[in-house]
């Protein structure tokens, strides 16, 4: 039974083989399929798709569209969140204990049954495997231990969610809308369970599929996952079992092109139909070509370059604050991030409840100099910088190798592709590191809690935050975010979280450069495409192609 499983799986994957092929040898200038959406993007970052445990950004986005949630994000009012596979939802007069109903009829893509087991089984996976986005639900107080009471099915149709806390119920219900919060066809998953020998088939070391669903599918959005190879392509396929409008297109594949000026030559020769890493100056040779047009949006996403604490060096306040007055934002803002970022020196995107906008640092060497020499490094030092080779990274890497040389520090830019360089990061082997943070959930805790909260500073600490990756331990701050997470007054929760942001201007080890304005480049009969706040918010099922 297992062996036919897996035999079902590679024919799919056959399938999805043979379908990227004749969509890698379409000749020049043939239109791509009617009923196909073919976007190049760099997909480098995806590592997983296994939704417990991916927590990159491309990924979120096939997982966005793959999978359901209890409730989704509303992408035209994001302060609101709209059913998902629940239709209702109350919270108790003590906040303490959310009760959800399905909706009725349900079906994943496989055919199963969604049933509220399913959603507690979801949830207990998430919790035992303990991947890196489990703490978006284990910060609720679940563990091993009390995942099966707390996130529980009353009935076939009815989750009860019991929360250690009485948090802002915005917050609780945001944080379930991240990928992490996924719907997962446990039926389907538990048939490829990882054997404990290639020989025993009938005991089991419960990985919860996790290697399986690596590569594999097992959820209920409009599309599901037909076939991935890293760095090369990804196809999503209509799901004709998904309870809400069907896709109007039966597939979009997403092939991996990191040039800017690739992409742009391909969309103007019809060989795709999205172009989505787009530098300032194809975007505009774009915006200017008739049979082609562009959108875009402000998307919950910040690029800043991170300082690891354990580098003696970095770890000096003044080193720190003097590094921010090392990057030229000036001439960032108006070259290559122009019409794709927006200069923002504090973490919270812009439309987040609590934002601050604050922009105090400006490119002064001598500033910059004053503090080094403050730090007995009169007379510089030197240091590493990891480094995706995907644009306007390299770009801000390099602007920021030539302006910090000017005070005399000597900056080695180590380049490699998504996985790499977020692989030894998360493993704090760095010593500097440009990174880019998607908000897990549209609430000003998803990155307030990464940039100022690390509970636990060791090096097996599980609590994996940006704080953490950067050995910077601020039990105070970690407090602090802690604490705002319970003032139910939006006003006075606010205010919290600009104070916390002050603070990590002040003394952080990041630093902080602009916020995403994300892009697209479109062919013109490409119609009802529209890039949401988040990446798991980029909804391609309402697509169409005239």
């Amino acid at each position: 039974m297992m062996l036919g499983k897996m035999n079902g799986h590679f024919c799919l994957m056959l399938a999805g083989a043979a379908l990227s092929a004749m969509v890698f040898a379409a000749p020049a200038l043939a239109a791509t399929p009617a009923d196909t959406l073919v976007q190049a993007w760099a997909i480098d970052d995806t590592i997983t798709l296994d939704p417990a445990e991916s927590f990159e950004l491309s990924p979120a986005e096939f997982l966005g569209n793959a999978y359901d949630m209890l409730v989704r994000l509303d992408i035209n009012d994001t302060t609101k969140v709209r059913p998902g596979v629940a239709e209702s939802w109350t919270v108790s007069d003590d906040g303490l204990t959310y009760t959800f109903k399905l909706k009725s009829g349900l079906k994943f893509a496989s055919g199963n049954p969604i049933t509220a087991k399913d959603v507690a089984w979801s949830f207990e996976r998430v919790v035992k495997l303990d991947k890196s986005p489990a703490f978006i639900l284990t910060q609720f107080g679940l563990t091993k231990d009390n995942v099966t009471e707390k996130a529980k099915a009353a009935d076939d149709s009815t989750f009860v969610f019991t929360v250690d806390k009485s948090y802002a119920p915005s917050f609780v219900l945001n944080c379930l809308t991240a990928t992490v919060g996924a719907v997962m066809d446990s039926k389907l998953v538990l048939e490829h369970v990882a054997p404990v020998t290639p020989t025993d088939e009938y005991k089991f070391d419960n990985d919860f599929g996790n290697g399986w669903l690596k590569t594999g599918y097992a959820g209920s959005g409009p599309f599901k996952i037909r076939d991935w190879r890293a760095n090369e392509i990804l196809v999503l396929e209509r799901n004709d079992n998904y309870y809400g409008d069907k896709p109007a297109l039966a597939r979009v594949i997403y092939r991996h092109v990191k040039e800017s000026a690739t992409q742009r030559l391909m969309l103007e020769a019809g060989d795709i139909d999205v172009a989505r890493n787009l530098e300032p100056g194809d975007l505009e040779a774009i915006s200017k070509n008739a049979e082609l047009a562009t959108t875009s949006a402000p998307k919950g996403t910040v690029y800043y370059i991170s300082l690891n604490q354990k580098n003696p060096n970095l770890a000096k306040p003044e080193v720190r604050q003097a590094l921010k007055y090392l990057v030229d934002y000036d001439a960032i803002g108006s070259t290559l991030i122009k019409g794709i970022g927006e200069i923002r020196q504090t973490y919270q995107a812009k439309g987040v409840l609590g934002a601050l906008d604050s922009n105090p640092f400006t490119f002064d060497v001598a500033k910059a100099k004053e503090l080094l020499e403050k730090a007995g490094l009169k007379d510089g030092f030197s240091v590493t910088m990891d480094v995706r080779n995907t644009q306007p990274v390299t770009g801000i890497a390099e602007s920021f190798q030539q302006t910090v040389g000017q005070a005399g520090v000597k900056v080695e830019i180590i380049p490699g592709d998504g996985k790499q360089t977020l692989t030894k990061y998360r493993a704090r082997n760095h010593d500097m590191y440009i990174g880019q943070w998607g908000m897990d959930y549209w609430d000003p805790n998803s990155n307030a809690e990464t940039f100022t909260s690390n509970p636990n500073n060791a090096d097996d600490g599980t609590v994996k935050t940006l704080a953490w990756r950067n050995a910077w331990d601020v039990p105070e701050l970690t407090e602090k975010t802690k604490a705002a997470l319970l003032e139910r007054d939006n006003d006075k929760r606010a205010t919290m979280y600009k104070e916390l942001q002050q603070a990590a201007l002040d003394t952080s080890p990041f630093v902080l450069i602009f916020q995403q304005t994300e892009v697209a480049g479109l062919r013109g009969n490409v119609k009802n495409y529209k890039l949401g706040p988040n990446f798991d918010s980029n909804f391609v099922a309402p697509v169409t192609k005239e």
